[in-house]
């Protein structure tokens, strides 16, 4: 049976997918916070058509992804993803605590492609579908509390749908790569996606 159709029943949180989590969290905690600075370098350049921006927003949505792919605990992308954007807060956000606020929302996001599979589908469509609704929850965001006055269609849909497609790749696929190079190391053999190195 191919790694993308592969079932896998969610069981109860352990401290070592706690563990994991707030690693992960503590790691692109850091990345966030660089990544600012990349968006923040980058967006005056996208000048000539302001929504481009979204195509850098897939870093940020990584851990939303990522964590739920190993751990496969329901939550574990909302926690990891609300960790990891409280990390970057501390250190220092442009955006100050409303970060962690939406933190939550992006892991709410991802959270609904796992949610829809009953926490049993971890393959290469779910992740993609991840990737893709956490960036949608995340400019949703953004749009609503940053750029109330923005147009909908010049600047609003086109921001939102770059996004998505930057959360599908990045995100979604950067995820699944990450999970895959890791396999042969083997730090994931106590954790089900371990189990999948024959397959993947």
């Amino acid at each position: 049976m191919p790694a993308d159709s592969t079932l896998h029943a969610p069981g109860r949180w352990r401290t070592v997918d706690i563990l994991t989590c707030a690693v992960l969290a503590v790691a692109f905690g850091v990345v966030f916070w660089a990544w600012n600075f990349v968006w923040a370098g980058v967006d005056p350049a996208l000048t000539f058509f302001p929504p481009l921006a979204g195509i850098l927003y897939g870093v940020w949505l990584i851990p939303a992804v990522l964590a739920p792919l190993i751990v496969r605990r329901a939550g574990a992308g909302l926690l990891t993803e609300a960790l990891a954007a409280t990390v970057s807060a501390l250190l220092g956000s442009v955006w100050g605590l409303l970060v962690v606020y939406q933190g939550l929302v992006q892991g709410l996001g991802g959270e609904l492609a796992f949610a829809a599979g009953r926490y049993r589908r971890y393959g290469t469509a779910t992740a993609v579908a991840a990737g893709a609704l956490a960036c949608f929850a995340a400019t949703l965001w953004d749009v609503f509390v940053y750029y109330p006055t923005y147009d909908l269609w010049a600047y609003k849909v086109p921001y939102i749908a770059f996004a998505m497609l930057s959360g599908a790749i990045v995100a979604g696929l950067g995820s699944k790569a990450l999970v895959k190079a890791m396999l042969p190391t083997g730090v994931l053999d106590r954790f089900p996606a371990g189990r999948e190195r024959a397959r993947i």
